[in-house]
């Protein structure tokens, strides 16, 4: 439900539904947390992306897998935040592959108003 509120562009709706899960006392598992993240991205939530990324290890305990990272630098990208996408591939706590890398060169052709 989540990716398909996030693929149609309505990430507060599936934040919404996230926050319910969370209230309602259920374990998020990898890929809620992958839809709450494409939510995020879907929608341009930067903000919000950053704090439910934080929150898989900060508040669940579990450690972000490769596909979490790759939400984030697709979504910090995106946004044309490279720089912070580049430095998160570069303090990522386990090692990268190829999705990651092809994440952000990928966010480097997307132009931007400082180009």
């Amino acid at each position: 439900m989540m990716l398909g509120l996030a693929y149609n562009g309505d990430g507060r709706d599936a934040i919404a539904v996230f926050s319910q899960i969370e209230r309602g006392g259920l374990k998020p598992i990898d890929a809620t947390f992958i839809g709450v993240l494409s939510a995020c991205n879907h929608s341009g939530l930067v903000e919000e992306g950053e704090v439910q990324f934080s929150c898989i290890y900060d508040k669940h305990g579990s450690p972000p897998n490769i596909e979490h990272y790759a939400c984030m630098v697709d979504l910090l990208g995106r946004a044309g935040h490279l720089e912070e996408a580049y430095e998160l591939v570069q303090n990522m706590v386990i090692p990268t592959d190829s999705i990651i890398w092809g994440a952000l060169l990928s966010a480097c052709l997307i132009p931007s108003e400082s180009q």
